[in-house]
């Protein structure tokens, strides 16, 4: 557990590598679920198939080595009988390799934690078509600088994703939604420690408790001293999303006239929006940066050429 294979001796690898080669422009298709986030791909563009299928469930390490085309359904399915699943969130038809270029955390990453954090190692195809190896196994392999959080949200534009090692994590004992109406959610941020998701949109506040039995019912609790709780599904999430500070969100009422109606992310910073609304100008050293890392990984742009990080 502790070595680093490498990537060179996995023949699935290796043909997918081969597959991407060493030139020409070439975009990779996972589930295609968010396929026109950041534009969509040149046409001139070969399409590539990451691979799929589960390499080792490590679960006394908590860990599991996944092929990139593996859809999150079934990665979370095969961890059920070990009863552990990741952060990854469960979007309809999404790939692991896709959800990991998009970079979107699920509604309970306020309990489940960041996509970003799941990812411990990346095996990728580089823009010179070698197997690059970014992080390592465990948490104490990673040292110097963090290769996967740059891959993570990348868009696929600046390397090919085949395979990674994610970390697991328990599945609760109970997981449940609740609805509180006419209260001030971060009161409920406030009294409920199993919030995996607290959702609001100006009205009502849902939230999704997760952990064990005895810790839910104690929140559940003091969750009923603030207001008359019932058991609710969560609302349909609109379909924009507008990033915001999270002590920002209290400022919002229903109605809001810029985001029209709304659900926000509490204590997260994530409002889903029905309403599209204008990203500020991104900072002319964030946009360098971008520009040098891109120089660098994937200097004359095969990877996705058309599709731009910042663009909706």
């Amino acid at each position: 557990m502790g070595l680093i294979r490498s990537p060179n001796s996995d023949p699935v690898l290796t043909q997918f590598a081969a597959n991407v080669g060493p030139d020409g422009p070439v975009t990779i298709r996972g589930g295609g679920t968010h396929w026109d986030v950041g534009g969509l791909p040149d046409p001139s563009a070969r399409e590539i198939r990451p691979p799929q299928g589960i390499v080792e469930i490590r679960a006394d390490e908590m860990t599991v080595e996944v092929r990139a085309g593996t859809l999150v359904t079934e990665l979370h399915e095969a961890l059920k009988p070990f009863g552990q699943r990741t952060s990854l969130p469960e979007l309809a038809g999404s790939s692991v390799g896709g959800v990991i270029s998009l970079g979107w955390s699920g509604v309970a990453r306020l309990g489940r934690g960041q996509v970003r954090d799941t990812v411990l190692q990346i095996h990728y195809v580089s823009a010179d078509g070698d197997l690059i190896t970014a992080g390592g196994p465990t948490v104490k392999n990673v040292s110097g600088f963090d290769l996967c959080r740059v891959l993570v949200g990348s868009l696929g534009t600046l390397g090919c994703l085949g395979d990674m090692i994610l970390r697991t994590r328990p599945i609760p004992e109970v997981e449940e939604w609740n609805r509180i109406d006419d209260i001030d959610p971060f009161d409920a941020l406030k009294e409920c420690s199993t919030a995996a998701s607290i959702l609001w949109d100006g009205h009502s506040t849902w939230v999704l408790s997760a952990g064990y039995r005895v810790d839910v019912d104690v929140d559940l609790s003091a969750l009923a001293g603030l207001g008359r709780l019932e058991p609710d599904e969560p609302p349909e999430l609109p379909v924009n999303r507008w990033s915001r500070c999270p002590a920002e969100l209290a400022e919002m009422k229903l109605g809001d006239p810029i985001a029209g109606r709304f659900v926000a992310e509490v204590g997260v910073g994530m409002v889903h929006t029905d309403n599209f609304v204008d990203r500020p100008a991104r900072p002319k050293g964030v946009v360098a940066l971008e520009g040098r890392v891109k120089e660098a990984l994937d200097p004359v742009g095969r990877f996705n050429p058309g599709r731009m990080l910042g663009r909706p």
